[in-house]
């Protein structure tokens, strides 16, 4: 059977949820290939991965890479690969389950529907946030409102991981040109598909954080959003799309 969808999950020390997450994924009815993008995790995650692939054969991959690159590079190293195999459908997700696997489907069927991205948003519906504390939500929701006033872009949520592109936009981002590599990434590729034209639907999502592991998240990925944007949007003025 040709499967033409490939999820992608990038993972740092995910050894508590990274064999979960794929059995979940291989599970639902709609049929999903998983590309794994280690960054050198310590704590053993790629020789879990590596062992289910015994399992999963022609359906689990692992790109291994040396050391803590970035979000941004992890993908970006994800989605040529899914360009080079001919995937039709490609997806963000994480591997802590704070995204629901269950809502690949959702946001597959978005852009059979006519999307040419699609985002599993927790604020198109209001706030759908489960066990984060106050101030990390007022932070995360506040980021969108700042990037749709800098950028103008019409995005709920403008920080948002959870994603599903077609095969067409990743080929039209020169994705070396992206220059961000945490929570900016994910505003800088979302800015870029509108620009270019590009039809972008988000699908609204319940948000659980994370109960394993540890969260990444830093000061200074803020720091790079908040000075980021502004940024990204006068180099804008300059560049043809």
């Amino acid at each position: 059977m040709l499967v033409d969808s490939l999820v992608i999950i990038p993972t740092y020390n995910e050894k508590e949820n990274i064999e979960k997450i794929i059995r979940t994924v291989f599970a639902l009815p709609t049929p999903f290939h998983v590309l794994i993008i280690d960054d050198g995790s310590p704590d053993g995650t790629a020789d879990i991965v590596k062992q289910l692939q015994g399992e999963y054969s022609g359906k689990l991959f692992i790109e291994e890479r040396k050391g803590k690159l970035g979000l941004g590079t992890a993908y970006i190293h994800g989605f040529k690969w899914a360009l080079k195999h001919e995937y039709e459908f490609i997806f963000e997700m994480d591997a802590d389950f704070s995204h629901n696997p269950s809502d690949l489907i959702r946001l597959r069927q978005a852009c059979l529907d006519g999307a040419d991205l699609s985002i599993g948003s927790r604020y198109v519906t209001g706030v759908n946030v489960v066990n984060w504390p106050m101030s990390r939500v007022l932070m995360s929701y506040f980021a969108s409102v700042y990037v749709r006033f800098i950028t103008g872009i019409d995005i709920h949520d403008a920080t948002a991981g959870f994603k599903c592109y077609k095969r067409r936009v990743l080929e039209k981002i020169e994705m070396d040109k992206i220059k961000f590599v945490g929570y900016a990434f994910q505003i800088e590729m979302k800015f870029t598909a509108i620009n270019y034209g590009f039809k972008v639907v988000e699908v609204p999502i319940i948000f659980t954080d994370r109960t394993e592991g540890i969260s990444k998240m830093s000061t200074r990925i803020f720091r790079e959003a908040f000075l980021g944007v502004i940024q990204m949007k006068v180099n804008s003025w300059f560049r043809k799309y």
